[in-house]
């Protein structure tokens, strides 16, 4: 039997084909997952999209039977990003399963599961019970038919696409921006799928890269937070001379910022930018931001009369706190970014278009719009593999605690504020071996003296 453990982890279902799970697993969990929405709402719909994966058509079918099995219907929209499945789940008022392993490499797989309305399940709201559901059904000889419901679901298509651009197009437009020439890299994911969609017929002239759906990614892997992915996108705007490059993770719910020179554009920038646009609505005066942000976006949103909360790293506390806040926006360090506006769900291409909005609305290059956001230099993040995790941030403590006016603080890992500002934060990887580490001071010599001798230590 898979062990469900080694593939369900904090936030989703995630691990690599037929190895750790198959369609027999799909099928467990399809079934768990729709006694779990029933039990909890009375849900009796349940919606499904899937990525350009070979395994997510036979995955996201063996899925959709178990579900059938316990009397629930299925909605299948077919191929998407993870936001439009967000979209259906809050559209259609639907519990929703993405299949999707994201920027994981061609051979992995996952789900990611939502209450209807787009609403966070996660370790801590339900994942854990959907697990254990699932592990009994494998280990009953008839498995996911063992119980016959009074009526099988039923299952019907619905091509939800158009509708979740003319939504989106709804929120931001972008129809009397000056033009703007924009090289777009979906890194053959889904990206190459919704862009086309969400963009046409506007004063955009989009130069495409990669937009054919690969699932064995033949460009790059389909994760912008790495450097070495953004490359070709860099060339691809100093080539054509493009005002902005967006770059597009495997299921394109986060996307990435290129200026004109071909800089990026760090997320914390775009989450200053965007909350400032948001709050310019006067519809709320919350704005999320996880703690491994820039110290900018607080101090940007404070300048604009906002309310900044600092939160967790991850959707679901991020979600969570939006939800108790009644938050406007919410960004994360990795270039998610959360909308109240869409039931508060991430959604790269909303970011994406704000931003557009904002270059389009104005005369200046983005590199001069976006510079008042970007206050300080980040290290981004730095992992380093280390066997006693506990034991390398206990002398990280002794080593600054020794130091006048240095503070901590453990919200999520561990936070260390120096005397002239800059601060560092290390996490202990929840799956791996690992400590990460963020950096950040008042400039690049600062930062990087304070990284080498973080890192002196954490791998001493």
């Amino acid at each position: 039997m898979a062990d469900l453990t080694s593939i369900i982890k904090a936030y989703d279902v995630r691990g690599v084909v037929p190895d750790q799970w198959d369609e027999g697993v799909a099928r467990a969990i399809g079934s768990a997952f729709a006694e779990f929405v029933h039990q909890e709402t009375g849900a009796t719909s349940v919606v499904t999209a899937h990525d350009m994966r070979d395994s997510s058509i036979p995955l996201s079918r063996a899925f959709a039977e178990g579900v059938l099995a316990r009397g629930v219907d299925v909605v299948e929209a077919g191929l998407g990003s993870t936001d439009m499945l967000y979209f259906a789940a809050g559209q259609l008022g639907m519990p929703g399963a993405m299949f999707t392993a994201s920027h994981n490499p061609a051979q992995y797989n996952g789900i990611k599961l939502c209450r209807a309305g787009a609403a966070p399940i996660g370790q801590d709201s339900g994942l854990v019970e959907i697990r254990q559901w699932a592990e009994q059904l494998l280990e009953t000889p008839e498995g996911v038919f063992a119980r016959r419901p009074e009526r099988l679901g039923t299952v019907s298509g619905r091509d939800l696409v158009a509708e979740y651009a003319a939504y989106l197009r709804q929120l931001v437009d972008l129809s009397g921006i000056r033009p703007l020439k924009v090289v777009v890299d979906a890194g053959n994911g889904m990206g190459g799928y919704t862009v086309p969609v969400v963009l046409s017929g506007l004063p955009l002239e989009i130069v495409p890269m990669y937009f054919e759906l690969d699932g064995s990614f033949p460009n790059h892997e389909a994760n912008p937070l790495d450097p070495a992915n953004l490359v070709d996108l860099q060339a691809g705007v100093r080539e054509h001379g493009a005002d902005i490059g967006l770059a597009f993770d495997g299921d394109a719910d986060r996307c990435f910022i290129v200026d004109e020179r071909g800089e990026p554009v760090s997320p914390s920038a775009i989450t200053g930018l965007v909350a400032v646009r948001e709050l310019a609505k006067g519809t709320g005066t919350t704005i999320i931001h996880n703690l491994i942000t820039s110290r900018a976006v607080p101090e940007i949103v404070r300048e604009h009369g906002g309310d900044p909360v600092r939160t967790r790293v991850g959707h679901s506390f991020i979600k969570a706190e939006m939800a108790r806040t009644d938050a406007v926006f919410g960004g994360e360090h990795s270039a998610h970014y959360y909308f109240r506006d869409f039931w508060r769900a991430d959604t790269g291409m909303l970011a994406a278009m704000h931003v557009l909005a904002a270059l389009g609305e104005q005369p200046r290059p983005l590199s001069e719009l976006t510079e008042v956001y970007e206050r300080y230099v980040a290290s981004g993040e730095i992992n380093s593999t280390v066997a006693d995790q506990a034991g390398r941030v206990a002398a990280i403590r002794e080593a600054y605690g020794q130091q006048d006016g240095v503070t901590f603080d453990e919200l999520d890992g561990m936070t260390v504020s120096l005397p002239d500002g800059a601060w560092f934060n290390l996490r202990a990887s929840n799956t791996e071996p690992l400590l990460r580490l963020n950096v950040e001071a008042a400039d690049e010599a600062r930062m990087a003296e304070v990284r080498d001798e973080v890192l002196a230590v954490v791998r001493a």
